[in-house]
């Protein structure tokens, strides 16, 4: 017999312990300190690289404000101690504009990317990937307003990876 006996619920506790331990290291410290961000910028040169213009462009364009609506708890915009945001989009696909075979011929638009939030001196606070997802349903009428269409798609996926960023960032 051991000198030291494990009783079941003693070795549930520990992985607990041990789990919760390995939680609440996960937590970026951009929640714990405060943090107040005083500018928004996009990076979009991977995909301006791969897409090119018009895309890159409308996403340089909704992205900004996007973040700033879904971050606006946490915006100082004059504050000199405010870290600076910085969102890099490096994919970006939109699924077919004839339809897909989801539900009423649904298909999924993706962008994935990072956000890097920078201090103040230039160090980095956190490096964050991200991915959203979301859904086109196709319509008679974007058939003549194409690009029209397209664009709204990109607004709408710029607003879907705006909108975890502060989850993902643990604010």
């Amino acid at each position: 017999m051991s000198a030291f006996p494990l009783t079941r619920r003693a070795a549930l506790v520990a992985l607990a312990a041990l789990a919760l331990q390995g939680c609440a290291t996960a937590v970026p410290t951009a929640a714990t300190s405060g943090l107040r961000i005083r500018a928004i910028k996009v990076d979009v040169s991977p995909i301006r690289a791969s897409m090119g213009d018009p895309t890159a462009a409308w996403v340089e364009q909704a992205l900004p404000g996007a973040l700033a609506h879904s971050l606006a708890p946490y915006m100082a915009p004059g504050d000199r101690n405010g870290a600076t945001l910085v969102a890099r989009i490096d994919t970006l696909y939109l699924g077919s504009s004839g339809g897909g075979p989801g539900f009423f011929g649904q298909t999924q638009d993706t962008i994935s990317g990072a956000l890097l939030l920078e201090s103040p001196r230039g160090g980095v606070i956190a490096n964050v990937p991200l991915r959203a997802i979301s859904s086109y349903f196709p319509m008679a009428v974007d058939q003549p307003l194409f690009e029209r269409a397209l664009q709204g798609r990109v607004a709408t996926l710029a607003q879907a990876f705006a909108g975890w960023a502060p989850r993902e960032l643990g604010l």
